[in-house]
């Protein structure tokens, strides 16, 4: 190779990074002086709350109570077991002992017939339906904004937003526009 042509293709290479160099810086200086319009969203996680709504739940169920009874003092069941009483003391004896087993038999079949009544009034009962309500709570979870990452340039920042952003969020002189349609 001569050295002509040596000189010629160092003064080339010289030529084209210098050339190089020169756009590389422009391009630098004309991105420097770019502003941004729009910021990066990197992440986007939905901030909830609990809400509990209380209700009232009512159904109506059977109860079952004592039925009232419809002789108090069990008259009846005193009175029936003192006649069978008094008739089976009658059949014992004869004379004045017939006359006090009617007697002893009358008195012993009345409280008999009595109790017999009392216990036959304590198993009686009634069944009526019963409308009962309780209160119960539904839980479920509400949006109640988006926490938002986001990238200028090189700097991350972190917002809360009302709604959730696209994959931009708009600037205007270098701030974030948050309200809804001013993108």
């Amino acid at each position: 190779m001569s050295v002509s042509m040596a000189k010629g293709l160092i003064a080339g290479a010289v030529i084209a990074t210098a050339g190089g160099a020169v756009a590389g810086y422009n391009m630098i200086e004309r991105n420097a002086n770019v502003v941004p319009t729009h910021a990066e969203v990197l992440q986007v996680t939905p901030a909830t709350t609990l809400v509990q709504t209380p209700r009232e739940v009512c159904e109506d169920v059977p109860v079952t109570r004592q039925a009232e009874p419809r002789d108090e003092r069990r008259i009846a069941g005193t009175a029936t077991g003192a006649v069978v009483g008094g008739l089976l003391g009658n059949q014992v004896g004869g004379g004045n002992g017939k006359k006090l087993a009617t007697i002893a038999g009358a008195v012993a079949g009345g409280i008999a017939g009595n109790k017999l009544q009392q216990r036959a009034q304590a198993n009686d009962t009634v069944t009526t339906m019963e409308r009962q309500c309780t209160s119960v709570t539904d839980s479920r979870e509400k949006v109640v904004g988006y926490d938002v990452t986001y990238r200028i340039g090189e700097q991350q920042g972190q917002v809360r937003m009302d709604q959730a952003p696209g994959e931009r969020i708009p600037l205007v002189n270098g701030e974030l526009v948050l309200e809804p349609g001013n993108s």
